[in-house]
């Protein structure tokens, strides 16, 4: 889609690397996070957690902690349980009855009869201070019966089990595998089947600010107000009154700087509604509730515990002729709606290939451990899964992984095209991608460096990846986005946004956007967001739509109120709209600069004389606009490729280039671009290489602090290289979202370099993340 308009902006800021505006306060410790927010009064919380993964509880003692100095209130199960009228996020809606039940967990805060993992909360302490409530909380008696917990993706399936009494089963959504006996008689057919199952790493968010909220309810006012590090605050409000029942109205939700988030503060999670439960009873006081760094390993949202059976029947060419994948994820005890994102990952599963026939399966499965989330890209699998089994198809039958890849790609001449589940693609350029990839890395030298470096023993491997995301999803709650554009008495410009900032440099780019369609300075531009009491209601930020939905409101608003400020000078200076252009804040006669009318003459004139706007014009200067891209996905791609030495004595991978070839359409700001992508690269990175939440036989967390959690550091990160392809979407502006791509492709890509170099000795490629030392190494010995 495109929108023409006659008045001509020149002095453009969309597609350069302005400075990011959010840094001067950020870099200099001036940011303002949820903890920093003193407030006279508050109280803290602390939670008494279970210590099982599941159990019953026969006794809960709140007497002696009750007797501490210092405490205001103990909350358990059966003080909060009742008051919460409806736990459900407005992205996924209320629960659906199916045949007359619901086959969600229960929506409770707390705990109540019995745990259903390890972290559980159980009670929420209040005092005066985070000690005492820590103090307190030890003191809680909690006596819980074990019982045998639900472990493991398939062994869930199969438990008798259950984690939740109240359903039949631990499968909490599935789609079998159907049996068409046309794509059964291909498949035996086929010149080359080729099968493999690959697992992914159980991971978890690890935003640099974990959660928290400071919630005050006035039960005198019936006011509720609540600051928390989230990635929509209208979200949060909402979530807040269906729980307690409180009108929206009366409630007023407040995000200031958000320290990261990758999906974890996108809904509102079960210790955030126990806060909002506690404030609401207690009513007297501001309650706060700061997560550490243990509670936000243990008990926050965890994902990428995946696994996958892939097959592919292959021509004697390389042609991909059918597809069957199979895969299975673990949602937890208690994710939010569910959880479940594999039936998303089927759906987009093709990518950038021409696979004419998929047959596909999945499995979620409920189990004693966090509950799922999203995490960057929640249906990562897709891609992760897939771009490893390209690599090991093209062993398999003796062709090179980057001619396998060209010979599926789809190219230029095939769009539009329609994939095997019906998504349609019009703009994407994955062979550019890649032979643009190939180009930085000199493949055939490389190559030849490789063998030399063979020779002298040392284990060289490279990695290709590529992928199609399905950025700016609109659908749902996730339609579209508002900006309210306004300008004061003296020209200077503001906008508000129903977005939710937390590393997104939002306050930079939509002022970029702004400053380009309205003809401004960007300096004179201000961005306001995270405030429900002045932010129009939005979804938030997340699912990499900001540049779309959002820039695509704030684009509409800006030709909208920079076409009335023309019409306004066009009075003023006797001339027609059609002969006047806009620059840097001044509206001038084209050709005739001296004939000319800056905004702030224009903006007195709209909201101090009226009389002498054009006939039928209303005073002021504000603009209400709500942006919907013309389809539910606007398509991106990448191509990444990765170099890496592994070294064969301690089978530490030191990755030598990280290269990334990007098509995100127009790009709005391309540090801002590169940045999303670092960041993206390296969570996947980690996701190989080092991160691993792992659970013992009792369901007891084993990672739950960074000595055991490893996380990538600056030392493990390579110097990343990128290239820039940009072809225009059919959204306003031509943007496309790019935010998760990086952790998206990152982790194939490496896994492939990986495998390339332990192949050098004829070791068998590895299938299980983590791909770590101990696993290399293991790998190499059982070579011989």
């Amino acid at each position: 889609m495109t929108t023409s308009t006659t008045h001509t902006t020149v002095g453009r800021y969309i597609g350069q690397s302005v400075k990011r505006r959010e840094d001067p306060r950020l870099l200099t410790g001036h940011g303002r996070y949820v903890d920093d927010v003193q407030t006279p009064g508050t109280l803290h919380v602390a939670f008494v957690r279970s210590n099982y993964a599941r159990g019953e509880i026969t006794d809960l003692d709140i007497t002696e902690a009750l007797r501490v100095p210092g405490v205001e209130a103990i909350y358990t199960g059966a003080d909060l349980n009742p008051l919460c009228q409806q736990f459900w996020a407005t992205m996924t809606g209320p629960p659906i009855e199916l045949g007359g039940e619901t086959p969600y967990p229960p929506g409770s805060v707390l705990a109540q009869d019995d745990v259903r993992y390890v972290g559980d909360p159980i009670a929420v302490v209040i005092a005066s201070s985070r000690y005492i409530a820590e103090d307190a909380a030890d003191l809680v008696v909690v006596d819980i019966e074990p019982r045998t917990p639900v472990l493991g993706l398939h062994e869930a399936v199969a438990s008798t089990e259950l984690v939740h009494r109240e359903l039949k089963s631990n499968v909490s959504a599935a789609m079998p595998m159907p049996t068409v006996p046309q794509v059964e008689a291909l498949f035996a057919n086929a010149p080359h089947v080729i099968t493999r199952t690959f697992r992914g790493a159980r991971a978890t968010n690890v935003p640099m600010e974990p959660r928290g909220l400071i919630v005050h309810y006035d039960r005198y006012r019936s006011e509720m107000n609540i600051r928390a590090a989230t990635q929509s605050v209208h979200e949060i409000k909402s979530f807040a009154a269906r729980l307690t029942g409180l009108p929206e109205s009366h409630i007023r939700a407040v995000a200031d700087d958000v320290g990261g988030g990758f999906g974890q503060k996108m809904m509102v999670l079960r210790e955030e509604a126990a806060v909002i439960a506690a404030g609401f009873k207690l009513g007297t006081a501001p309650v706060k509730w700061i997560e550490d760094r243990r509670e936000n390993l243990m008990a926050s949202n965890q994902a990428r515990s995946e696994a996958g059976e892939l097959s592919f029947a292959v021509d004697d060419d390389g042609h991909i002729l059918a597809v069957k994948a199979d895969f299975i994820e673990e949602v937890g005890a208690y994710p939010p709606s569910a959880g479940a994102t594999a039936a998303l990952a089927i759906g987009v599963f093709p990518g950038p290939y021409k696979i004419p026939v998929l047959i596909p399966g999945c499995t979620a499965v409920y189990t004693n451990t966090v509950g799922k989330s999203a995490y960057r890209g929640p249906w990562a699998l897709e891609t992760i899964f897939r771009e490893q089994m390209m690599d090991h198809v093209a062993t398999e039958i003796g062709m090179d992984p980057i001619e396998f890849r060209r010979v599926n790609l789809i190219g230029p001449d095939d769009l539009p095209y329609t994939t095997a589940t019906q998504m349609v693609y019009e703009n994407i350029t994955p062979t550019e991608t890649l032979d643009q990839v190939v180009e930085m890395i000199d493949v055939a030298a490389f190559r030849d460096e490789q063998a030399r470096a063979r020779q002298d023993g040392r284990l060289l491997g490279l990695g290709i990846a590529g992928y199609v995301e399905p950025s700016a999803i609109a659908f749902g709650v996730l339609s579209s986005d508002p900006a309210v554009l306004s300008m004061d008495v003296s020209g200077k410009v503001q906008v508000r946004l129903g977005t939710g900032s937390h590393g997104h440099s939002i306050e930079t780019t939509i002022a970029q956007v702004i400053a380009t369609h309205l003809g401004c300075d960007i300096d004179d531009v201000v961005v306001i967001q995270g405030d429900t009491a002045t932010s129009p209601v939005g979804p938030g930020t997340g699912g990499s739509r900001t540049a779309v939905v959002a820039g695509g409101a704030a684009q509409t608003a800006s030709i909208e109120l920079r076409d009335k400020l023309v019409r306004i000078a066009a009075q003023l200076l006797e001339a027609n709209p059609d002969d006047l252009e806009v620059e840097g804040g001044v509206v001038s006669v084209k050709g005739t600069p001296q004939a000319a009318i800056s905004f702030a003459q224009l903006a007195m004139t709209a909201h101090m004389a009226p009389d002498k706007l054009p006939a039928g014009m209303g005073p002021g200067l504000e603009v209400a606009a709500r942006y919907r891209p013309p389809t539910a996905f606007t398509w991106s791609n990448a191509t990444h490729g990765c170099i890496v030495e592994v070294d064969p004595e301690t089978g530490i991978v030191d990755i030598k280039r990280y290269v990334v070839s990007e098509d995100c359409g127009q790009m709005i700001n391309p540090m801002v671009v590169e940045g999303q992508i670092a960041g993206g690269v390296a969570q996947g990175i980690g996701g190989v290489l080092f991160e691993n939440m792992v659970y013992d036989a009792n369901g007891n967390p084993l990672a739950t602090t960074f000595l055991d959690y490893l996380l990538p550091s600056a030392p493990e990160m390579p110097d990343f290289e990128y290239g820039h392809v940009e072809s225009m979407s059919n959204t306003l502006g031509g943007y496309k979202g790019m935010g998760e791509g990086g952790a998206i492709a990152s982790p194939p890509a490496l896994a492939n370099a990986i495998n390339d170099a332990l192949a050098q000795r004829g070791v068998a490629a590895l299938t299980e993340f983590p791909f770590g030392p101990s696993q290399i190494i293991d790998a190499i010995n059982a070579a011989g």
